[in-house]
C-alpha cells in the first residue's frame, strides 16, 4: 500500500480523495494554485505545494509542475479526481515514466476511450450495443449529407474528441446539415483541437443511462448497476439518482454483464462509466468516462462500497474487496449538483461566501470544499457542491432532498438550490417520467431570462 499520494486535483473532489486516504492510513498532497492558497483541500491535506498562477493551464494542467510536487514530497501515487488531467494519456505515461502510479486506468484504455470512434468500434467488437452512425469519421459535407439521407433524419454530428456538450450539433432535416456539420467541427477544433466528426441517429426520447463498471487490470471486472442522470441543461447533468426509475433487474442484470465482460476482457483497471442513451428498452452506447464521476456518490450511496478507497487498493496492487455476487442495491440514491450561478441565465457567480451550512441527518451527505468567509474563484467550473441523499426507495429519497435543501445554507453568491426547489414541485420528477430534452423544455416555460 502506498505511503502517500498526491491529488492532482482542488475543490470537492480533493477533498473527497483526502478522506479516503485518511482513512486508509494513507498520507496526502495537495497541489493547489495561487487562487485557491486558502482552499480547504489546501488545509486539510497533510501537506501542501503551490504549482503556479490562477490560470489552470499554468497550475492544475502543469504536468511538469506536477511531476515536480511528487518529487518534493515523495509522493509514491497521482489520483487525478475528475476533471483536468484525469483522461489525459499522455500525463498518465509520463507520470508511469516517473515511476509512479498512476490510480485509474491506463494510459492506453484512456487513449482509445478518449476518441469517440475508436471506442465505439472497440465496444462494437466487445458485444456492447452501439447507436447506428457512420463507420468512422466524416471527411466532407457531401459525405455528411450522403451519410444523413441514407440514415434518415434526425441526426447528430459529434465531436470525436468532444465532451460536456462542446462539438455537438444536431440535423433536424437536410437542411440543416451544412450548418450543424460546420458547427460541430469548428467547436471540435476549438475546444479539443481535433476537427473530426462523425454522425449518428439521433434519438429523440431517451433517458440517459450510465453503467459503473470497475476492473482490476487482471481480467476481472464488476459492474455496480446504473445511474439515471437524464436530467441535463446542455448536455450537463445536473440531477442524478441510482437506480434508475425506469430500469427493471433483468435489464439491469443484462446491461450490467455485457459491460463488466467488456471491461474484463480488455483488462481495464479502476473505475470507469460506460455511458448510454436508452430509448424503447434498448441501450445504445455513446462513451466510455475513464475516470471517477461526479455523481459517483448515488452509486455509494445504494451499494455501500467506497470507490475511492477501491481505486486506491488495485492500483497499489491489492484485489478488489467486493465480487459481482457481493453487490446488492440497498434503497435510492440522489445527488443535485449545487453551482454558484446566478438563474435564469445560469451565469458564473464567483464571490465570497458569508454564510454557509450544510443540512445534515440520517440519509444526507454534502460533498463540498465550502466554508464561511471562502471566496469562490473566478477561474474554475462553478461546481461548489453535492447534495446526495439516500432512502429505502425513491420516494422516500425525493421527500429527503426536499428536506435537506430546506436546511442548505449558501449565502454571498447565486447559486442553483432554487432549481431544485422548483423542480421537485413537478409531477415528472416525482413519476420519473423524463427524458434528456425534458429539463431543457422545462427551463424554456419556467426560467425565462428577465
Amino acid at each position: 500500500m502506498f505511503n502517500k499520494i498526491l491529488i492532482a486535483n482542488r475543490g470537492e473532489i480533493a477533498l473527497r480523495v483526502i478522506r479516503a486516504a485518511r482513512e486508509m492510513g494513507i498520507r496526502s498532497v495537495a497541489v493547489h494554485s495561487t487562487a485557491d492558497s486558502d482552499a480547504m483541500h489546501v488545509r486539510m491535506a497533510d501537506e501542501s505545494v503551490c504549482i503556479g498562477p490562477p490560470s489552470s493551464t499554468q497550475s492544475y494542467l502543469s504536468i511538469p509542475s506536477i511531476i515536480a510536487a511528487c518529487e518534493i514530497t515523495g509522493a509514491e501515487a497521482v489520483h487525478p479526481g475528475y476533471g483536468f488531467l484525469s483522461e489525459n494519456a499522455a500525463f498518465v505515461q509520463i507520470v508511469q515514466d516517473h515511476d509512479l502510479t498512476f490510480i485509474g486506468p491506463t494510459a492506453d484504455h484512456i487513449r482509445v476511450m478518449g476518441d469517440k470512434i475508436t471506442a465505439k468500434d472497440t465496444m462494437r467488437k466487445l458485444g456492447v450495443p452501439c447507436v447506428p452512425g457512420s463507420e468512422g469519421g466524416v471527411d466532407t459535407l457531401e459525405d455528411a449529407k450522403r451519410i444523413g439521407e441514407e440514415m434518415g433524419y434526425p441526426v447528430i454530428i459529434k465531436a470525436t474528441a468532444g465532451g460536456g456538450g462542446k462539438g455537438m450539433k444536431v440535423a433536424q432535416t437536410a437542411a440543416d446539415m451544412e450548418r450543424a456539420f460546420m458547427t460541430a467541427r469548428a467547436e471540435g477544433k476549438s475546444n479539443f483541437g481535433n476537427d473530426e466528426v462523425y454522425i449518428e441517429k439521433y434519438l429523440t426520447t431517451p433517458r440517459h443511462i450510465e453503467i459503473q463498471v470497475f476492473g482490476d487490470g487482471k481480467g476481472r471486472a464488476v459492474h455496480l448497476g446504473e445511474r439515471d442522470c437524464s436530467l441535463q441543461r446542455r448536455h450537463q447533468k445536473v440531477f442524478e439518482e441510482a437506480p434508475g426509475p425506469t430500469i427493471t433487474q433483468e435489464e439491469r442484470d443484462r446491461i450490467g454483464k455485457i459491460c463488466a465482460d467488456a471491461c474484463a476482457n480488455i483488462n481495464y483497471i479502476g473505475a470507469g462509466t460506460i455511458e448510454f442513451l436508452y430509448e424503447n428498452g434498448e441501450f445504445y452506447f455513446i462513451e466510455m468516462n475513464t475516470r471517477l464521476q461526479v455523481e459517483h456518490p448515488v452509486t455509494e450511496g445504494i451499494f455501500g462500497v467506497d470507490l475511492v478507497r477501491e481505486q486506491i487498493r488495485v492500483a497499489s496492487g491489492l484485489p478488489m474487496s467486493f465480487t459481482q455476487e457481493d453487490l446488492k442495491i440497498n434503497g435510492h440514491a440522489i445527488e443535485v449538483r449545487i453551482n454558484a450561478e446566478r438563474l435564469p441565465n445560469f451565469a458564473p457567480c464567483p464571490g465570497r461566501i458569508t454564510q454557509y451550512h450544510a443540512p445534515g441527518g440520517l440519509g444526507v451527505r454534502m460533498d463540498s470544499a465550502l466554508y464561511d468567509g471562502y471566496s469562490i474563484p473566478p477561474y474554475y467550473d462553478s461546481l461548489i457542491g453535492k447534495l446526495i441523499v439516500h432512502g429505502r426507495d425513491r420516494p422516500e429519497a425525493l421527500a429527503r432532498l426536499q428536506r435537506a435543501l430546506g436546511e442548505l445554507i449558501v449565502d454571498g453568491v447565486d447559486t442553483t438550490i432554487p432549481l431544485f426547489d422548483a423542480l421537485l414541485q413537478e409531477p415528472d420528477i416525482h413519476s420519473g417520467n423524463y427524458n434528456i430534452h425534458w429539463l431543457e423544455h422545462w427551463l424554456e416555460t419556467h426560467l425565462q431570462p428577465a
